[in-house]
């Protein structure tokens, strides 16, 4: 047996020797015949052969390996997503990319949004997902390099991704970590499913002023209403008046001490609050909208006045009670008619309103008007671009959002289109507000709450004047016989005044009151409750 393997082993290597001979002999017949037909040196002839046969190889090795990752991409997506090595873990620690997996959604749906570049990736022991009442919220960390604005840039893009629109998501930033981000993706289209309104607790311990509810059921709103007012447009039945019925019953639970002015262009709008108003008009004159607007424009005025005083004088600046002046359906009172005249007027009353909203504000003296026509010339843009915080509920064209919310809204962070929004829901509005834009449902209260909190309020106000003085004693006469209107006749006795001229008798009443303004009816010359009331509890 070991003689065989022996011989077998010899005759082997006999064989390979005559092939490597023949080989060989082959390569240099090969390599003769390239150089006489090319006419080479034969050491330019063997350097252009191995280079020949390198190109070939490496062609052939890339040609595999397209191949093989086509094969295999599609079902090994995970593997392709994988952080740039080394990472750092959520303790400190170095690990390799092998080691920190790739969270494949919301990496995927990143990069090709564009927020992260195409080879970073989200981690996966970076990521939190949670199930809640109205959706999935998604709380990770963005790559080095990026921050929460890159995703709010692009959130419209990073929606569709998800397969949902911009409406079906919102995004929370950290305060504590500039990558962190919070999105949360609603299960449904927002809205389908009405929240309750909110308690008297709830709006009381709220931080600012709620305007509604946000998508995911908390209340939502502005900060403040100090030096700031508020332009709400959308077209008609889209529930403009419900939801500034539900800002007004919101401030007079939570603002404090104010007055209000409001001209009811709807002519039943806003009557809910008229016993609360220092001044209640319902009208759609524009000489009555221009009335109050001056009215204001002068109470602005003198409280600039006694502010310039005190400086002067080195005094503290006087607090004013803040004042609300809020009109529905305002474009009515920009428009002009065909007259000189009337052209005329439209201008002043244009120039008298925007004086109000931009220069009134550090007096204490906000404004809210509300249209249903926001288009170029409803509101003058003079007047359109002083406004603070603004809402735009269902518009049907981008060209009338940008006229209810800026001409840039859809070049600030994250906007949301109002055409998007559904027109079945009522009182749904994008806010606009310190660079930020909500997506929010009007609160609709029932009536009796909103009456609820108009009584006490004026009962708070009534309480809180000085018993002895005429003018509580004659809305407590009037009150004490069960009646809203009074003649002069008849009040100025029981208070002590017995002049018989009846010009006189009417000065002196006036005087003793301290000014209210005065009614004429078929009865007469006298007072109504409402107007000693607002009277009472206005504060210059």
């Amino acid at each position: 047996m070991g003689k065989k393997k022996k011989q077998q082993a010899s005759d082997d290597l006999a064989g390979q020797a005559a092939g490597a001979i023949g080989g060989l002999a082959i390569v240099f017949g090969v390599l003769a015949a390239i150089k006489d037909k090319l006419g080479l040196s034969w050491p330019a002839t063997v350097l252009l052969v191995v280079g020949v046969l390198v190109a070939l190889g490496y062609g052939a090795w890339r040609l595999r390996s397209g191949i093989r990752r086509l094969l295999t991409g599609a079902t090994e997506p995970a593997a392709a997503l994988r952080q740039e090595p080394p990472a750092p873990s959520l303790d400190g620690e170095e690990m390799s990319a092998e080691e920190v997996p790739a969270h494949p959604e919301l990496t995927a749906a990143l990069r090709t949004a564009g927020v992260i570049g195409g080879e970073q990736v989200i981690r996966a022991d970076q990521v939190r997902i949670n199930s809640v009442q109205t959706g999935d919220l998604y709380d990770f960390l963005v790559p080095k390099g990026r921050t929460y604005e890159d995703v709010e840039k692009r959130l419209g893009t990073v929606a569709g991704m998800f397969g949902v629109t911009r409406l079906h998501m919102t995004m929370e930033r950290s305060r504590d970590n500039e990558r962190r981000v919070k999105l949360l993706k609603l299960h449904e289209p927002p809205f389908t499913r009405p929240f309750p309104a909110p308690t008297r607790q709830e709006i009381q311990t709220f931080a600012g002023v709620p305007f509604g509810h946000d998508v995911t059921g908390q209340l939502a709103g502005v900060p403040t209403f100090d030096k700031a007012s508020l332009l709400v447009a959308g077209m008609t039945q889209m529930g403009k008046t419900t939801l500034v019925n539900g800002i007004i019953t919101c401030l007079l639970i939570a603002y404090g001490d104010f007055e209000l002015y409001l001209l009811d262009g709807k002519f039943c709008g806003l009557t809910r609050f008229e016993p609360i108003a220092t001044r209640y008009e319902s009208s759609d004159d524009p000489a009555v909208f221009w009335d109050m607007v001056r009215e204001l424009n002068g109470r602005s005025d003198d409280r600039y006045a006694k502010i310039t005083e005190a400086i002067r004088n080195r005094q503290p600046v006087p607090k004013f009670k803040p004042v609300f002046f809020i009109v529905d359906e305002a474009a009515d009172f920009f428009a002009s008619g065909a007259t000189n005249e009337e052209k005329d007027q439209a201008k002043e009353i244009a120039k008298d309103t925007r004086q109000l909203v931009a220069k009134s504000l550090e007096s204490g003296i906000s404004t809210v008007l509300m249209t249903q026509r926001p288009s170029v010339n409803a509101i003058p843009v003079e007047v359109r671009d002083q406004f603070l915080y603004r809402m735009c509920l269902y518009v049907a064209s981008a060209g009338t959002a940008k006229v209810a919310l800026g001409d840039t809204y859809f070049e600030t962070v994250a906007p949301i289109n109002p055409v998007l929004l559904d027109s079945e829901i009522k009182g749904q509005a994008v806010l606009f507000a310190n660079g930020r834009s909500t997506l929010i449902r009007g609160f609709d209260f029932e009536d009796k709450f909103i009456w609820d909190v108009v009584d006490e309020k004026v009962a708070q106000r009534m309480e809180s004047l000085p018993e002895e003085t005429p003018l509580r004693q004659a809305i407590e006469l009037m009150r004490s016989k069960g009646v809203d209107f009074m003649t002069t006749p008849d009040m100025a006795p029981a208070l002590g005044i017995l002049e018989d001229d009846p010009v006189k008798r009417g000065k002196k009443l006036n005087e003793l009151l301290g000014g209210p303004p005065a009614y004429k009816n078929s009865q007469g010359r006298g007072y109504r409750l409402d107007d000693l009331v607002a009277f009472a509890m206005s504060d210059s």
